[in-house]
């Protein structure tokens, strides 16, 4: 029965007696470490940890003081571990086993998650606001601008004619600003269904190779077996057409310039909202890589913000949408970035008619084209 309470908690547990050895290691732990319990127990902690890891000075005093203790954004990152391992520990004493002690391992990348979303929900608030102004308030006197350089241009001599066209041009230019701005304002419930995520990449994709990233080589890494996702198909599509389109903007005229799609399931990963007592299973993983310049770190919190943007004639609304419309599907998007991989992830619900354990065996290897 224990064993079972331990299994069941969705973040790694492991016991550590009083030589350093792991004698205990819940699945959640095997995952997080990448090896089997079996395996785990024939070792010290201090083997899969970085040398001189806070968490080896906690158990100890932990020891000492026969108390628990919580630590905060600890960092055990490793080429063991992999990059990114941030965590929030609890280490507590075994009182009936003198010298051991029980490790509660919470990563922070859930919890950041969390705080990410809310900051997209509330700039794409702010941008619903702003563009219901922004539709009143401006486009009605444009189209009056607009129509008064059309009768201009009638009268002027040729040399001032660029001049008229000039002020067509730029009012249309903001018209169209505007108008992408208004879609934040529409707030009406889209229509869903159960849809094949690989069937959307591969429409993209196509879109993508006969345009703008005709001369970039695009890959895929998918999870074959992966279950339906529930979502609008039109709006999919623009959001994987905004990443894409980013990432082949990113590389450039990059020679060897590659992007990779990959999707996955990823058991285990559930979100507690706030405001909500229910559990959010975010379970698929829909993923776009590119080896361009990566994104600058002052820009990197802020990149899904409105407006924030490196390109000279973008608009920064791009990324906004895409969180937004993710944000409607009850999904979430993050960025990783460094230098020559960047990384836009997009976690999202599966659908309410997918029979997720006939659909998804316990190990997926995937496909590669």
């Amino acid at each position: 029965m224990a064993m079972a309470v331990l299994n069941a908690i969705q973040h790694p547990v492991v016991m550590v007696d009083a030589d350093g050895h792991i004698v205990f290691a819940n699945w959640e732990a095997e995952a997080f470490f990448g090896a089997s319990a079996s395996h785990l127990a024939r070792y010290r902690i201090s083997t899969f940890i970085p040398f001189g890891s806070p968490l080896l000075a906690l158990i100890e005093q932990v020891r000492e003081r026969r108390a628990p203790v919580n630590e905060y954004r600890v960092d055990l990152s490793s080429p063991r571990l992999g990059q990114e391992k941030l965590v929030d520990l609890y280490v507590a004493p075994v009182l009936s086993q003198p010298g051991s002690v029980v490790v509660v391992l919470q990563e922070r990348s859930m919890a950041d998650k969390i705080d990410r979303q809310l900051t997209h929900r509330t700039a794409a608030r702010s941008v619903t606001g702003l563009a219901s102004m922004l539709a009143h308030e401006i486009k009605n006197p444009l189209s009056g601008i607009r129509g008064a350089a059309q009768l201009l241009e009638t009268t002027v001599p040729d040399e001032d004619r660029p001049l008229t066209r000039l002020i067509c041009d730029e009012t249309d230019r903001i018209v169209s600003l505007v108008d992408r701005m208004e879609v934040f304002s529409d707030e009406r419930p889209v229509d869903r269904i159960a849809l094949n995520i690989h069937s959307v990449l591969d429409h993209v994709k196509a879109i993508a190779k006969a345009g703008f990233a005709r001369n970039i080589r695009i890959t895929e890494n998918y999870d074959p077996s992966l279950p339906s996702v529930y979502a609008n198909r039109d709006q999919l599509v623009q959001v994987f057409l905004n990443l894409i389109k980013n990432a082949a903007e990113a590389i450039g005229d990059k020679p060897d310039g590659e992007i990779q799609l990959t999707t996955a399931y990823r058991p285990g990963i559930r979100l507690s909202v706030a405001g909500s007592r229910e559990k959010i299973s975010l379970p698929l993983e829909f993923c776009v890589h590119d080896n361009g310049p990566g994104v600058p770190a002052d820009l990197l919190p802020h990149l899904f913000d409105p407006f924030i943007t490196t390109k000279t004639n973008g608009s920064g609304l791009g990324l906004a949408l895409v969180a937004k419309i993710i944000d409607g599907h009850g999904g979430i998007v993050e960025c990783d970035s460094q230098a020559n991989r960047t990384t836009f992830r997009v976690l999202m619900p599966v659908s309410k008619d997918s029979a997720l354990d006939d659909a998804i065996p316990a190990n997926s290897t995937g496909s590669t084209r």
